[in-house]
């Protein structure tokens, strides 16, 4: 998969792209980063590529001739994401969507943000990776990276790791525990020590509801509410069974 990111601040992608499972995963082939300069096309002293707003305000604009000069010149994966908070949001289905794309590109925002002709007439749609405002697109420009390249085939070491985490059926993940079985008086649950496969998952399964219910219950309703199973599975396991 290859995934263009346009930036002022190249490094700043790079860098983080070069490292953990993203980075081995760029040395196996199996992703392509690329990260382009919006400042490589720039003929001014100053490598300018922000100017005041017309009609006046606060802050700089990136200006529209920079971007696409570097885009046209570049020639990327399509479709082409300006990050903004005006995008539609960022989420799990989409980052899976986009893992099965072959390819795709950022741009970068910064400053107040770019020309409105970008939008409308260089990029294909916008994304936002939350209701909140950052100073510009390349942390984001990283969360993308992140969520996405993981969903890549080979690029974690056992793919069922995907189908079985948050969000990937709804829900939020049931609780992990590993060794010691006993810490400062905290045991680990019963059921994770038995040995009893199809009883661990429906403890997990349990789990992974009570805590969806407790701390995102929107994303019950989002499901339809919880089912005949589902509540079956809750009565077995109720909250003090174990942690939610």
């Amino acid at each position: 998969m290859r995934i263009d990111v346009f930036t002022i601040f190249p490094a700043m992608v790079d860098g983080f792209a070069a490292q953990s499972l993203l980075g081995k995963a760029r040395e196996r082939g199996l992703l392509d980063v690329r990260t382009h300069d919006l400042r490589s096309v720039t003929t001014d002293p100053h490598r300018s590529v922000d100017d005041s707003p017309f009609g006046g305000g606060a802050g700089m604009v990136l200006m529209p001739e920079p971007i696409f000069a570097t885009v046209e010149a570049v020639d990327p994966p399509r479709p082409l994401f300006l990050l903004g908070p005006g995008g539609r949001r960022f989420d799990q289905p989409l980052a899976h969507e986009l893992a099965g794309s072959g390819g795709f590109s950022l741009l970068c925002g910064r400053y107040e943000g770019v020309d409105a002709r970008v939008r409308d007439h260089l990029v294909d749609d916008e994304l936002s990776v939350g209701d909140y405002v950052l100073a510009g697109g390349e942390v984001a420009a990283m969360v993308v990276l992140e969520a996405v390249g993981r969903l890549v085939p080979g690029v974690m070491g056992n793919d069922a790791s995907a189908a079985d985490e948050s969000f990937a059926d709804g829900l939020l993940e049931y609780p992990h525990y590993t060794r010691p079985a006993e810490l400062r008086g905290w045991t680990v649950p019963e059921v994770l020590r038995s040995g009893d496969h199809a009883r661990i998952a429906r403890w997990r399964r349990a789990r992974a509801l009570q805590r969806t219910l407790d701390r995102r219950p929107d994303l019950i309703e989002a499901r339809g509410g919880l089912d005949d199973a589902d509540r079956v599975l809750l009565t077995e396991f109720p909250p003090d069974a174990g942690s939610t």
